[in-house]
Parts: structure tokens; C-alpha cells; sequence
């Protein structure tokens, strides 16, 4: 890494220490205040590491903040923010029974629920954007906006919908399970979206290296779960044979190997955090493993690197720039589209599919989780000139209202599905009824 020539290499260390150590402890007051008011403790880690930019503590104590986060830190804090999104995305994929999805049924309703919450918002979203490019995004081509818009409008937080399921117990759940499933392949869509958009806005768009790049994302997935993973059973299966749970043998192998896979992710324009659920997915069987990940490393990411990625997302964030009842309406005008499409076509597409009515809301609900994830596509458009100020504050508050507002609904939604599995599906089959376990 290549430090900052205006300051010496002791002073940035210094400096990033201190920077770990508020972090730190204001997201763990944020966590506990938000469970103790009844949402997932990665709402009031998200909303903390928005209130440490400088829409909160930069608007307060200016001096401070500049002093604290100077932008010399910057990449440390990129580094470390990426490498605990890595390592979530890790133990996303191996928190989830995919078992479920031998199910043709299962299989059926993950692909349509992503389908579905795809478009829709994105459709949606764009054309918002066209209808109003003339006062929202003067000297902007209209285009360029409605499609950053409908990207951001059409992408699912799969980091934070898997700490909610984590959370709410709902990881081996078949509708936690077909719903980290369609938002893993909502995601994907998104980013080649995403990547296709930037060329575009950018005028290096190439359907050729687009189509190549397609064929190789699958050709890796393809390797890393047909050929890696036996091999990777067999290894753990073989370190672990002396009696440890979790060696450093192992432990160093798996982490050597999560962060090669990000990195071939990261190449392939996907970027890494998939590389990283992939591989959790490769070794989500290995129930020893996963055990002893659980409680040896879970933690340190949970309380260290997690709480990194929401403060440098929200140093990036300034949450102001509505001061007109206009403003405000359009703002309220696209919350409304955001919802209706992600998880009106959420809903719709389980129904149609085979969940009953509170099933079908509990994916709704946990569809429309967008959080930082569309913050990332914000900022990107933001930096390529292709969106506004104000539209930047209204995805901003639409990424935090989406997110705040899943919890409690998720929890009424639950007293309403059939007990004692709160969250299973009831699927139709040809032949009739999938039985519930």
C-alpha cells in the first residue's frame, strides 16, 4: 500500500487506531440501541456509520471530524472496509441450507422472486428518472440518470439481508433460504448492470467483452463448485483430523482461498464480496467447519470489520440538499415506487409461485432491503456526474428507510405464518402440497 507522501507512515497508523476505536464503539451503542428498540442490530450499525460523516458528526463538530477522518485514511479504511465485506459475504454463504433448492419448487420461486424484484423497480425507476430529468437533473442526458436510478431501485443489500436472517434465525428456513437465493442472483444482475451502465455513461460499453465476460463469471462458478469443493471437503476432513476444529493450517488455507476467489470476482467485474459468498457456499456443508468459524472468527468480523465498511460508506454520504417542498415530494413520490416495486414484485412473484399471503410479505419485506448496496451504486453514479445532488440524498434516505423499516414488519409478518417454522412455505407441487418439515 502506498502511503499519503504528506504524512509519515507512524502518524497514519496512529491515526487509523483511533479511527478503529470510535468506530468500534459507536456501532456497538448503535447495535444495542437498535435491537433494544426492536430492529436488527445492523440497522443502527448502518445508521451509526452514516451519523460519523459528515451529514452527522462532520455537521457538528467540523474541526473534529476533519481531524478525525482525515482523508489521508482513506485507504485504510477502504482496505479494511472491502476485506470485512469479503468476509461477511463468507459467512452469508455459510450460514444458509441450500438443501431446500434440490426442490424444483424452491428453485422455481427463488429464480421468479428475483426476476420479478429485478425489473420491476428497475422499470419503475427509470421512469421516474425521465419524467423528471428536467428540474431533478438539469444538464444531465436523461438516460444516464433514469438508469442509475433504476439500478439503485432494483438492488437487494444481500450483506445486510443475511445478517437479518442471521438475526432473525431464518438462515435454514426455506424462505430464508430462497430469499438470500434470488437476492445472491438479483445482485449479480445488478452489478453486470451496474458494470454495463458505467460503460455506457462512459462510452466504453463493448458487447463482445460484455458476452466474454458473462462466460467467464459462469465457467468460475462452475470450477469452484464442481472442482474445488470436493477437493476443499477432503482437506478440511483431513486437517481436522488431529482433533482441532479449526488449525491454523486450516484456518489460513480458507482465508488464503476466500480472499483468491474475491479477487477473481473482483477481476471479473462482479466484484469481490461474491467471491467471497461462493466460496462460504462451497464449504456451508462442512458442519464442523462452520461451527467452529461461527465461534472463533464470527465475531471479530461482526464487531471489527462490519462497523469499517457502514463508517467508510457514510463518510461518503451527505444527507442533505432536499430544501424545497418539491424536493420533498419527489422524494416521497420515489420511496413509494421503491417499495411498490420491490416488494409489490416480490410479493407477486411468491404468490404466484405457491407461499400464502404472510410468507409472500416476509420475501416482500426482506426483498426491499437495499441499505449500502444502493449506496454503492449511488456513490458510482454520483462520481460519474450521472446523477444529482438531490437525487443522491433521496437514494441515500430511500436506502435507510428500506432498511429500518424491514425489521418490524418482518416481525408482525412472522406472528402471522404457521408455527412452530415460522417462514416455511407452503409450495404447490403438481402432485400437490410440499409438506411442511
Amino acid at each position: 500500500m502506498v502511503m499519503p507522501s504528506s504524512v509519515p507512515a507512524e502518524d497514519l497508523v496512529g491515526l487509523t487506531l483511533l479511527q478503529l476505536a470510535v468506530i468500534v464503539l459507536a456501532a456497538r451503542a448503535g447495535g444495542t440501541l437498535a435491537l433494544r428498540y426492536g430492529q436488527a442490530a445492523a440497522v443502527g450499525e448502518i445508521l451509526v456509520g452514516i451519523l460519523l460523516g459528515p451529514s452527522g458528526f462532520g455537521a457538528v463538530a467540523p474541526h473534529s471530524f476533519h481531524a478525525l477522518f482525515s482523508p489521508a485514511t482513506n485507504v485504510p479504511l477502504t482496505i479494511l472496509a472491502q476485506l470485512g465485506l469479503v468476509l461477511l459475504m463468507f459467512q452469508v454463504g455459510l450460514e444458509f441450507e441450500f438443501s431446500h433448492l434440490r426442490d424444483a419448487a424452491y428453485r422455481r420461486m427463488a429464480f421468479w422472486v428475483a426476476l420479478v424484484s429485478l425489473v420491476l423497480p428497475f422499470v419503475l425507476g427509470f421512469a421516474f428518472g425521465l419524467a423528471t430529468a428536467d428540474h431533478l437533473a438539469p444538464g444531465v442526458p436523461p438516460w444516464a440518470t433514469a438508469l442509475f436510478i433504476g439500478t439503485a431501485l432494483a438492488i437487494t443489500a444481500l450483506p445486510i439481508l443475511g445478517r437479518i436472517l442471521v438475526d432473525f434465525g431464518m438462515t435454514r428456513c426455506p424462505v430464508g433460504v430462497i430469499a438470500i437465493t434470488a437476492a445472491a442472483i438479483n445482485d449479480v444482475a445488478g452489478w453486470l448492470m451496474l458494470a454495463v451502465i458505467t460503460e455506457l455513461v462512459t462510452a466504453h460499453f463493448s458487447l463482445a467483452r460484455f458476452a466474454v465476460r458473462l462466460v467467464l463469471i459462469a465457467a468460475f462458478a462452475l470450477v469452484w463448485l464442481f472442482l474445488l469443493r470436493p477437493l476443499m471437503r477432503r482437506g478440511i476432513r483431513r486437517l481436522q483430523s488431529s482433533g482441532e476444529d479449526l488449525s491454523p493450517s486450516l484456518l489460513g488455507l480458507v482465508l488464503a482461498l476466500v480472499f483468491l476467489s474475491g479477487a477473481i470476482t473482483y477481476r471479473l467485474g462482479i466484484f469481490a464480496i461474491f467471491g467471497g459468498f461462493l466460496m462460504g457456499v462451497v464449504l456451508h456443508q462442512e458442519e464442523r467447519f462452520v461451527r467452529a468459524w461461527r465461534a472463533q472468527i464470527g465475531p471479530l468480523v461482526a464487531v471489527l470489520f462490519l462497523p469499517v465498511f457502514f463508517t467508510y460508506t457514510g463518510l461518503r454520504t451527505q444527507v442533505e440538499g432536499l430544501n424545497s417542498l418539491p424536493l420533498w415530494i419527489d422524494c416521497l413520490v420515489l420511496a413509494v415506487l421503491a417499495t411498490v416495486g420491490k416488494w409489490g414484485g416480490a410479493y407477486g412473484a411468491a404468490r404466484l409461485t405457491g407461499l400464502d399471503h404472510p410468507e409472500a410479505g416476509i420475501l416482500g419485506a426482506l426483498m426491499n432491503t437495499r441499505a449500502l448496496m444502493e449506496l454503492i451504486v449511488t456513490n458510482v453514479g454520483y462520481d460519474l456526474r450521472a446523477i444529482t445532488a438531490p437525487v443522491f440524498t433521496m437514494l441515500v434516505l430511500i436506502a435507510v428507510f428500506s432498511t429500518v423499516i424491514t425489521s418490524p414488519f418482518l416481525r408482525r409478518l412472522r406472528r402471522r405464518a404457521h408455527p412452530p417454522m415460522v417462514g416455511l412455505p407452503v409450495i404447490a407441487r403438481e402432485s400437490g402440497q410440499v409438506p411442511r418439515p
